[in-house]
């Protein structure tokens, strides 16, 4: 019986199914973009423990920051005991994210307390209660998370019921666009239906947010065309509703930028929620916004015991001096150059990728059984991730048809390795493709 086996006989024992894992495999060590598996099996990750280990695993600096504080203290609840971590954190995202007015953070565990406590934030200082949405959107697993979240399974199947005054509008998704138009010829008109939605689905005065993921993630990397959120936002300023831009997934230098929102130039969202790579592995969610949307909500409205610990914190100001001062985040975007010239290569000679899409390093590949009704190849893309297992490769499959292969390497990854990932990657396309 292999290491392997033995542990997963106890987690059958143990573990409830719905804590799924989308691989075989029982991690017992993880460094840079190379996991070993229990059995010292080494695995290549173009998964990045789903978008969270931007500047790799047990990045040297990441894990001094987190030894050097856990030695002082670990735990003293914000609320309770505050420190300085917190508030040279916030300092720090304030500058960051993008907008030329005064801004405030705070700080939660995950993505998904993220979004609630911005949409908590966008009720309060409107004293409204609608929130817009959009198709193929993923914000989360808790009650508002799920409510917001778009695909039914698995994450919102015999759930409900769900959180009421939810409104969802559909996405700028060219490849399969819901108004059955071609872009640019289609003018945005994507873009430009939020102005019918607010006529038939929703009124602007009873909306506290419009709430959208700059490239979706779960969805599919699905990725809007320049001018699409320049159009959103005008509409939002028009009828003053908060514009929330839920970086998640796509923050933390992704896409070759801090944020991804920053590709849209002139685009200032009134919140901004982080999380995932923000921390290098450590659980820490921000919001960052305008001061006066942020400062509204009443002393104590906002919180949590664990929230903004102190010693996510300091892992997460390491992150900051990685990307930035190492110019990880440029390192990204060569990374990314890389992956999409190997990715369109492929797209040409094989007929089984139908697009590939993203920014930077957020790419993806959607898998079809036919280029021409674009039918979605969902058991390809499964047998894909199962074959590149199999030969060291960690990927993931997301989108709602569950066809879309996407790429989420830590950016410290050699070029040796992402070669030996993408070589792996191609003999998989051409293997499916016989």
């Amino acid at each position: 019986m292999t290491a392997y086996t033995a542990l997963q006989e106890r987690r059958a024992r143990s573990i409830p199914q719905g804590a799924y894992s989308v691989t075989p495999g029982f991690i017992q060590k993880a460094e840079g973009a190379v996991m070993t598996d229990v059995d010292g099996r080494e695995l290549i990750d173009f998964a990045g423990g789903i978008g969270v280990n931007n500047v790799g695993h047990a990045h040297p600096k990441v894990v001094a920051a987190i030894q050097d504080q856990a030695a002082k203290f670990i735990h003293t609840c914000w609320h309770v005991g505050m420190y300085e971590a917190y508030v040279d954190l916030a300092e720090k995202l304030n500058v960051l994210v993008p907008g030329d007015f005064d801004k405030m953070t705070m700080f939660a565990n995950s993505g998904a307390e993220a979004v609630e406590n911005a949409v908590k934030t966008a009720r309060y200082a409107t004293g409204r209660a609608a929130v817009v949405c959009f198709e193929n959107a993923f914000h989360g697993r808790t009650l508002l998370g799920m409510s917001l979240t778009s695909k039914i399974k698995p994450y919102k199947y015999k759930f409900g019921p769900f959180a009421p005054e939810i409104y969802r509008a559909p996405f700028a998704y060219c490849y399969r666009c819901p108004f059955h138009l071609s872009h640019p010829e289609c003018g945005l008109a994507c873009a430009d239906h939020l102005e019918e939605f607010f006529i038939n689905q929703v009124d602007p005065e009873d909306t506290a947010a419009v709430l959208a993921e700059p490239i979706q993630g779960e969805g599919g990397f699905i990725t809007p065309p320049p001018g699409y959120f320049q159009r959103i936002q005008a509409i939002c300023r028009k009828h003053d509703i908060p514009l929330i831009i839920d970086e998640v997934q796509s923050g933390a230098g992704r896409t070759g930028k801090f944020l991804a929102i920053e590709h849209w130039e002139g685009v200032e969202p009134d919140l901004v929620t982080m999380a995932k790579s923000l921390a290098g592995g450590m659980p820490l969610s921000a919001i960052t916004g305008r001061s006066e949307i942020m400062n509204t909500p009443h002393l104590g409205g906002l919180g949590g015991t664990y929230s903004g610990n102190p010693v996510s914190c300091r892992a997460a100001l390491a992150v900051l001096e990685v990307l930035f001062e190492d110019k990880l985040i440029q390192r990204g975007a060569e990374i990314g150059t890389k992956v999409r010239a190997r990715l369109e290569d492929m797209q040409a000679r094989y007929e089984l990728i139908g697009e590939v899409r993203g920014i930077g390093s957020m790419l993806a590949m959607e898998l079809v059984q036919d280029r021409e009704t674009k039918q979605p190849a969902t058991e390809a893309a499964k047998q894909l991730t199962r074959d590149c297992f199999d030969k060291g490769l960690v990927l993931l499959s997301c989108g709602n048809y569950g066809n879309v292969i996407r790429t989420l390497m830590p950016f410290v990854i050699t070029d040796e390795q992402l070669e030996k990932g993408l070589q792996i990657l191609e003999e998989g396309i051409q293997e499916l493709s016989r």
